[in-house]
């Protein structure tokens, strides 16, 4: 396979794959019954004079796709197309196969007998391995149609081609290859551990279609823990419209309108759940080795799969009790990852959650230490953008929108002041004091762990802010100047401007005083983020909508002051050559354009107002998950 990817160029990603399939293959796929593999000749390799003018011609000709030189090479002996032209025991044709030579593929089996494409390389690749990896579906049919074997030969790690399309990703060519290998039969080759790590891999690659079609023929297969594992953490696989539920959804109710019909990953998981729960309670609620591990729950609470753990909890309420290695339950999982669809299936539950509130891992810590901690995994917020946000991200964890309002700010915790917050709310009071195994308390841990991207935020607005203020205060002198030097001047008689009956001007004056308007407006507001205290009322809200604020006059600043400046050319230029104000207009544009593409993740409208006025509702969804009808 190596070889393959260094055909291709691509040997960084040939080496990330090998080391993984390593990791993921069982030394039980290995099977003991295995055919040995069909091995091209070496005649060539084993003669340096052979090797330097015939593999080495060959191999460039076909590497360039020039067929009439390996033509040339091939016809001086009949079996040359069965040697082996490099060290890992490719042949012509793997070559051709490699870089997905169409024309020379087709060549080299107008001359090669059937049995001469089932040779495999060192690493046990036929041709249609090495098509399958590629993901050309073209070579994949023109393979089958010239032999039907090439679907079950494995390869040294006992993969079929259609193992190896699937953990490439490659959808066109594996649908074609699974419907050609029809149930995966024992008499071509499969075992039950091949067809296991098939289904796995179907749904790692987001294949549950066919991962479904699997499980419906071999039903058996589904009673394994990997299985189950890998639908856990795919939390993807149950959202057939777009990606991960996104948290700005969850308030809006845009998740509940959508979802229509249930997922296949959702049927495979009923389906593998409901053969669970015939096993003993003991084994469901503690696992059986080799066939379900309550760990998957875990898995999926790291993952955010909130849907698999609503439907496993569902139907066995007594699982939420289940706890790890450290001692800790889904829920306080799902704090320290900062899910909060998972965290909010608390306020499902009743008063139950009040003992889940007060539980204590092996380290001490309660569920309000895990609050006060760094997220296991930033990356997974993928909402979440610029340490300001991320700053009010974790406040809102923390706080209680709904006890901590009105209080006071102690002055001496700046900049990041805890008083009463969303999971402390939870907390009994005497709890909210508890020290951990290192004489922390939770106060003490969220300080400690979010001093520095507090100051990290507040560097960055005070820079932010300044340069902010310098363009706003550069656009306000321009308009201001406009303002007393208009086009067309004014009339020595009267005294008015020479154009004031005109609508053109009319509008010219309102863009202008407009601009003037929002860019003092832009100033304001970027004077009171220099000035700001950074206290903790200031990074959950204060901060975040000041800047939206700030940039939206900022932006439409810079868009009246450029409408102004193309209606000044209109107003010169309104009864003669009005295709010059029209240019000025259309190139008026591009610096507009300019701001959006630069400053367009930053000013994602939606993403910011939901940021900064639709955080209240993060935690309060209404939406029912918990203890709904089983859809078996």
């Amino acid at each position: 396979m190596s070889s393959f990817y260094q055909h291709t160029g691509n040997t960084l990603l040939a080496n990330e794959l090998l080391l993984r399939l390593q990791d993921t293959i069982s030394i039980k796929m290995m099977s003991t019954n295995q055919q040995p593999p069909k091995l091209p000749l070496r005649d060539l390799l084993d003669s340096s004079e052979d090797y330097n003018n015939i593999c080495i011609p060959l191999y460039i000709a076909l590497i360039k796709g020039n067929w009439k030189s390996a033509n040339v090479i091939l016809s001086k002996q009949e079996k040359l197309v069965r040697c082996s032209i490099t060290e890992n025991w490719e042949t012509a044709l793997h070559i051709a196969v490699s870089v997905q030579n169409i024309s020379c593929v087709e060549e080299l089996l107008n001359i090669m007998k059937e049995e001469d494409l089932e040779l495999q390389n060192k690493d046990g690749n036929t041709v249609l391995s090495f098509a399958a990896s590629a993901g050309n579906r073209t070579l994949t049919e023109m393979l089958v149609n010239a032999n039907e074997n090439l679907l079950n030969i494995p390869n040294g790690r006992n993969m079929m081609p259609l193992h190896m399309a699937t953990i490439f990703r490659k959808h066109d060519t594996m649908e074609y290859l699974y419907a050609n290998s029809p149930k995966m039969a024992d008499e071509d080759g499969w075992t039950d551990v091949t067809r296991r790590w098939f289904l796995t891999e179907c749904i790692d690659a987001d294949f549950c279609h066919v991962a479904l079609k699997v499980l419906n023929d071999h039903p058996e297969l589904g009673l394994n823990e990997k299985v189950l594992e890998a639908l856990a953490r795919r939390p993807k696989a149950y959202d057939d419209r777009d990606s991960q539920f996104s948290w700005r959804k969850s308030f809006s109710g845009e998740y509940a309108k959508q979802k229509k019909k249930d997922s296949d990953a959702m049927e495979l998981l009923r389906k593998i759940w409901k053969e669970i729960t015939k096993m003993p309670r003991e084994h469901i609620l503690k696992g059986k080795e080799g066939k379900y591990s309550p760990q998957v729950l875990f898995d999926a609470a790291e993952m955010g799969n909130t849907e698999f753990l609503v439907e496993i909890i569902s139907q066995c309420p007594d699982l939420m009790w289940t706890v790890n290695a450290n001692k800790q339950t889904i829920f306080h999982v799902a704090v320290s990852h900062r899910h909060e669809r998972i965290y909010n299936l608390l306020h499902e539950i009743g008063s139950m959650k009040d003992m889940i509130a007060v539980h204590v891992d092996t380290e001490g810590n309660n569920i309000l230490h895990l609050a006060g901690m760094e997220p296991k995994n930033y990356n997974g917020l993928h909402h979440i953008r610029g340490d300001v946000f991320k700053m009010q991200w974790e406040l809102l964890w923390f706080k209680d929108l709904r006890g901590g309002r009105g209080r006071p700010t102690p002055r001496t915790f700046r900049p990041v002041v805890l008083y009463m917050y969303e999971v402390e709310a939870m907390v009994p009071f005497s709890y909210r004091q508890q020290m951990n195994n290192d004489g922390e308390t939770p106060h003490e841990l969220f300080t400690k762990n979010h001093k520095k991207l507090a100051s990290t935020v507040e560097i960055w607005m005070k820079q932010t802010a300044t340069q902010c203020i310098v363009v706003a205060a550069l656009i306000a002198t321009i308009v201001f100047g406009v303002a007393f030097t208009i086009p067309g001047g004014y009339d020595q008689t009267s005294g008015f401007p020479t154009f004031m009956g005109k609508e053109i001007f009319i509008a010219f004056v309102i863009s202008d005083a407009i601009s003037l308007i929002f860019s003092a407006v832009s100033i304001l507001v970027f004077l009171s983020v220099l000035t700001s205290g950074y206290d903790e009322q200031d990074f959950l809200k204060s901060l975040s909508q000041k800047l939206v604020l700030g940039l939206a006059t900022l932006f439409l600043s810079v868009l009246t002051m450029l409408a102004a400046f193309s209606l000044s050319f209109f107003v010169l230029y309104h009864s003669k050559l009005i295709w010059v104000p029209i240019v000025i207009s259309i190139v008026a544009v591009v610096p507009v354009v300019l701001y959006t593409i630069f400053y367009g993740s930053l000013m994602d409208v939606y993403h910011l107002y939901h940021s900064s006025y639709g955080y209240k509702y993060i935690f309060e969804s209404k939406q029912q998950l918990l203890y709904q009808n089983p859809k078996y």
